[in-house]
């Protein structure tokens, strides 16, 4: 869709807006990372300490079902997801990871409200901390910074019916 003016897109200016972020406990040296970029970059962007609501749950498995509820309240703009797989020796990293973003995307489209995907799904955890703060940049500001931008591109998108 385009404008007369171009391309719809969102911006990075939250200020007035509120978000959630639902943070996965399971390999918290790197979760707690990853929420921290999220919280740097959504407080950086003009969204006030008491428009971030921050959850914590058990594992990726998990996040989910915290981002259906707390998209659907009603409350928030968007839902930033963080976790961390770490692939090991058994098939649990494929049931996990995989469920996982199938759920994240179906809470986005069942409720119609930005649930972003910053779990991380790497072969090490070297890997994953290089990805939550270290040579890599940090995946939860990146989240962050796509559920203002979506937020943002949907209020300019015409309303469902």
């Amino acid at each position: 869709m385009t404008t007369a003016g171009g391309p719809a897109e969102g911006s990075f200016d939250a200020r007035g807006r509120r978000f959630a972020i639902a943070v996965a406990r399971f390999n918290e040296v790197v979760t707690r990372r990853l929420e921290e970029g999220a919280l740097d970059a959504l407080r950086r962007h003009g969204v006030a300490e008491e428009d971030i609501d921050v959850a914590r749950c058990p594992g990726a498995f998990e996040l989910p079902l915290v981002a259906r509820r707390l998209a659907r309240s009603g409350i928030y703009e968007g839902v930033v997801c963080l976790g961390a797989v770490v692939r090991g020796e058994t098939s649990h990293f494929e049931f996990v990871a995989g469920q996982a973003a199938a759920g994240i995307q179906r809470a986005t489209l069942d409720s119609g409200v930005p649930c972003i995907f910053g779990v991380l799904t790497t072969d090490t955890l070297e890997q994953a901390l290089d990805r939550a703060g270290g040579k890599h940049g940090n995946k939860g500001w990146d989240a962050a910074i796509a559920a203002m931008e979506m937020a943002s591109l949907l209020d300019t998108l015409p309303k469902e019916e």
